[in-house]
């Protein structure tokens, strides 16, 4: 089966999405499947591209060909009237009805606006492509914060104090004032987002009665950014580049192109900005093209923050996975999440097996009211119990395309299962199969398609596989232990034998269970070899036992 793996995109994380392709072409079942690597474009354009641009540092390292050394910047500041030559030097452009040429089926690896909100997935549909995740409905809910607060609270009763803003609202309203309006609802801390942006993009927690400071957050949230005058002129030729430069980055700026408010003026390119600024001798306001135009206020939870994957068994049946409770968070940013060393994580959730299992509980339900299928992760907070109430859980923010690096919570939970990330791509490929069938479009030869690698799998079980284990010994470090990992998963995608890694540490040796294997340091092995399983892991693992019998080894 040929699948088109679908990473970059439009989106503000895009550089994520970039990392999550190389994931799936290097860890999916070559036996059973032929990757097919579609970037995606910041301006929407499909490119199959050719091998060596796929394990750059970022997407800005090779496309577009950066035309001035001042500034890296995304497709979106090119001059468009160059654009097919900068595609021709990475890849081939194709078009949505040449899609059924090159590719069976797409593996979604995008995530946020136009990637994970119904556009790519209806788009899919109208040329009858199957693709990876949840349908229309469910991708349309996952994107929109503000709808989910609304139905998940519909769905099991929780109660959170949430408010929202529109631009123009926020425009004409007595800032302070509604300052004041926002903590006597909310109290302090307040959270506050974007309500379309996915890995912390887009949130702000205005911990303290600070004006200046919800103010920036409302700059940060809208995507707006004012420039004023007087510093902009203290400002060397140099900080004034790095200034713009940061204004490009999509996870920490506002990124190109950009309308000076005053003017109504688009800058595609910081070079514009630039000669703008230097010009104007003004203070400008500038905002994303591509800016929100709501802002949604949360009250601040105080409790343990987790992440929950939910899955789906072989009768369609919601299964959700052991929880991931994210701890020693210094922000709520994107950096602190996804480039920090600080943050922690551990599965399940340090609290009691009852409270473990409330958070399942509303995690499946909430998957299936929404409409939600094959796979999501959904987060929230476990408070903490009081004399006049037990400990709540308060769910938010599901996410319908989880990210796809090898150390993912999605991998890791699937893990304390029993599949590695080769068994769980071809989890989400065959299980995306089944649910687009359901659809009741193009159905004989989704059929066909999910006959033919039913066949595929079933050969390969009924005649097995040799196992070939990998020996790694605790005394050389870790660097030896990242390479044993690295060669487990080049075995497991190769599809031709049963990978083991067998661990000596200068007492004993063991065959190491496949969860230990997503720890994230040798540390971390040692310290949970030999413990016995959490019974919430146990109870896990028999719901979704169907699962691993199909896709397991």
């Amino acid at each position: 089966m040929r699948v088109g793996i679908f990473f970059g995109g439009p989106s503000r994380e895009r550089e994520v999405s970039y990392a999550g392709g190389r994931t799936a072409l290097i860890h999916i079942d070559k036996a059973l499947f032929e990757p097919v690597m579609i970037f995606v474009d910041g301006l929407g354009n499909f490119i199959k591209i050719q091998d060596a641009f796929l394990y750059q540092e970022s997407i800005r390292s090779f496309y577009p060909e950066q035309t001035d050394a001042r500034f890296r910047v995304y497709s979106e500041s090119l001059v468009t009237d160059n654009l097919d030559e900068h595609i021709a030097r990475i890849g081939e452009r194709i078009q949505p009805q040449e899609f059924a040429r090159h590719f069976d089926i797409a593996f979604l690896a995008m995530h946020g606006p136009d990637c994970e909100d119904g556009a790519i997935q209806g788009l899919l549909e109208w040329y009858k492509i199957p693709y990876t995740g949840p349908g229309l409905m469910g991708s349309a809910v996952g994107i929109n914060k503000i709808l989910q607060n609304e139905l998940i609270a519909l769905v099991n009763g929780q109660i959170k104090k949430t408010a929202t803003i529109s631009r123009s609202a926020w425009e004409s309203a007595d800032k302070a004032e509604f300052f004041d309006a926002l903590q006597e609802k909310l109290g302090l801390p307040i959270v506050v987002k974007a309500p379309h942006q996915g890995s912390s993009i887009g949130v702000a927690i205005v911990r303290e009665n600070d004006f200046g400071r919800f103010l920036a957050a409302m700059n940060q949230c809208f995507f707006r950014q004012e420039i004023q005058a007087d510093a902009w002129k203290s400002l060397s030729e140099e900080e004034k580049i790095a200034s713009i430069q940061q204004i490009t980055d999509l996870d920490t700026g506002i990124g190109f192109p950009v309308v000076i408010e005053e003017t109504g003026k688009v800058m595609s390119h910081p070079a514009e900005l630039l000669n703008e600024l230097n010009q104007s001798g003004q203070t400008v306001n500038i905002t994303s093209v591509h800016a929100e135009d709501e802002v949604l206020f949360e009250e601040f939870i105080q409790g343990q923050e987790f992440s929950c994957g939910v899955v789906q068994d072989e009768d369609g049946n919601a299964v959700a996975l052991p929880p991931t409770e994210i701890y020693n968070v210094t922000s709520f940013d994107f950096k602190s999440k996804y480039q920090s060393n600080t943050t922690r994580k551990r599965i399940p959730v340090d609290a009691d097996l009852e409270h473990n299992r409330l958070i399942q509980q509303n995690v499946a339900g909430v998957f299936s009211r929404l409409g939600m299928n094959v796979c999501a992760r959904i987060d929230g907070f476990l408070t903490s119990a009081r004399d006049s109430e037990p400990g709540r859980v308060l769910l938010h923010d599901p996410n319908t395309i989880p990210g796809m690096s090898p150390s993912s919570l999605i991998f890791k939970q699937m893990a304390e299962i029993g599949l590695n990330v080769t068994q769980s791509i071809t989890y989400f490929i065959r299980q995306s199969l089944k649910e687009r069938i359901r659809t009741g479009k193009d159905t004989v030869r989704l059929r066909q398609l999910l006959t033919d690698l039913d066949d595929r799998m079933a050969f390969r079980r009924a005649h097995g596989l040799p196992e070939e284990v990998i020996e790694v010994n605790s005394a050389d470090g870790e660097t030896a232990w990242q390479e044993a990992k690295a060669r487990f998963g080049k075995l497991a995608a190769d599809g031709a034998v049963k990978p083991a890694v067998r661990l000596h540490d200068g007492q004993q040796e063991q065959l190491l269970p496949l969860n230990l294997l997503f720890k994230d340091t040798l540390a971390d092995v040692l310290e949970a070899a030999g413990k016995p399983v959490h019974p919430l892991i146990a109870e896990t693992r028999e719901r979704a036992r169907t699962i691993t019998e199909r896709y397991g080894y």
